[in-house]
């Protein structure tokens, strides 16, 4: 028997489930830089049972795609190794989903899959919701008390570790179950959220800030995920970092930190993080086109942070951009050293850093002309109050 034959063996004797998490887990090692020896094979005749249309995408089992249907807009392809504040990554819900069936709730996630298939096929989807929705309040009154207590937590996180070596997967648990407790308030936020945001400007800023505030008044601990549907309909994502810089008093990275909305910094910086991984990925199969417009993207993010934030090169955020920049920096540097110094690589052209231009400068220098008269406003207001 040959090395493919034996392969295949093996894979017909893992459970479907299994076979789903260890798709999951290869693609989560391949995002992370990590190289298996025979993994593209796996993968390959992994997909092809799971993916009919050929996507990376993880597709879960219909009974399990009911369930975390109200994670859908929340969800990145990605790999799990860094935080995404507000977001959950999709490589995790397969794990996740075993986890449910086979510890947390395995004789209740059995009688959901049967009532889920039988309502399927008799083609009733408002009892299918219906009965998603049940099992979803049944899973969150059950991690209420499993996280309820640090032993129960952390015998929670070891089991969970069986089917996943993502050190984020129990994170994404306690984010999912933010969610769910939530039920239908994220969906209307969503819902009164305009279309497009094409630019971010004062009048946008207050009218999504309104709405922000009545919703962290009745739901605290998914203010988050607001934050993250708020940013899908933004034109750039570091334009959410306006949250916090406009309720500022001054733009030093303290006053920013102060305000109620200071986590969008973070939740910016793990976008960049985000395209970070998405560079590598281009990189390393070739695709130049796609590389450059990330990197594009990731200049003009670096960009703006330094701008609208000053100082931050001195706080904990300036340190994690830093950090970013310099991983982003190796990656540039090793495809551009590939090359002959005498010949121009596209990622090494000035044009992708918009700001070094005439126009980026104008813009800069329009920028810190309006910073200017309203910081010397606000200097006025403060003077007045005192007096």
């Amino acid at each position: 028997m040959d090395e493919i034959d034996r392969l295949s063996e093996f894979l017909q004797r893992l459970t479907p489930l299994s076979r789903s998490c260890l798709l999951s887990e290869l693609e989560r090692l391949e995002l992370c830089g990590i190289d298996m020896p025979g993994s593209a094979d796996i993968q390959a005749r992994l997909r092809a049972e799971f993916r009919k249309d050929g996507s990376t995408q993880a597709r879960a089992t219909s009974p399990s795609r009911y369930f975390f249907a109200p994670l859908e807009l929340l969800l990145i392809d990605g790999a799990p190794e860094h935080a995404n504040m507000g977001r959950i990554s999709r490589n995790t819900l397969t794990p996740i989903w075993e986890w449910i069936c086979r510890d947390l709730l395995p004789t209740m996630a059995r009688d959901y899959i049967k009532a889920i298939g039988d309502q399927v096929a008799a083609n009733n989807p408002k009892e299918v919701q219906k009965i998603a929705s049940i099992f979803q309040t049944k899973v969150v009154k059950v991690l209420e008390s499993t996280l309820n207590s640090p032993e129960s937590a952390e015998s929670a996180r070891a089991k969970l570790g069986q089917y996943t070596a993502s050190p984020t997967a129990f994170d994404d648990v306690v984010k999912m179950l933010h969610v769910l407790r939530a039920g239908d308030a994220l969906p209307k936020f969503n819902a009164k959220l305009p279309e497009k945001i094409a630019k971010f400007d004062d009048g946008q800023v207050a009218q999504i800030t309104a709405q922000l505030d009545a919703f962290k008044k009745a739901h605290p601990q998914a203010l988050p995920f607001a934050l993250a549907l708020a940013a899908r309909r933004l034109k750039t994502s570091w334009q959410l970092v306006r949250l916090a810089t406009r309720a500022a008093a001054s733009k030093a990275a303290a006053d920013v930190a102060a305000t109620p909305y200071a986590c969008v910094v973070p939740m910016v910086l793990d976008r960049l993080d985000d395209k970070r991984l998405a560079l590598r990925v281009a990189l390393r199969h070739n695709r130049v086109l796609i590389a450059r417009d990330l990197l594009a993207e990731i200049y003009d993010t670096e960009y703006a942070l330094k701008v609208r934030i000053d100082g931050i090169e001195h706080c904990e955020w300036g340190v994690r951009l830093q950090q970013l920049m310099d991983a982003i920096a190796a990656l540039v540097s090793a495809e551009v050293s590939r090359f002959p110094s005498n010949v121009g690589h596209i990622l090494g052209s000035r044009r992708l850093r918009s700001h070094d231009t005439i126009g980026g400068k104008l813009s800069y220098l329009a920028w810190k002309g309006r910073d200017a008269m309203q910081d010397g406003a606000a200097a006025f207001r403060k003077l007045i109050g005192q007096t």
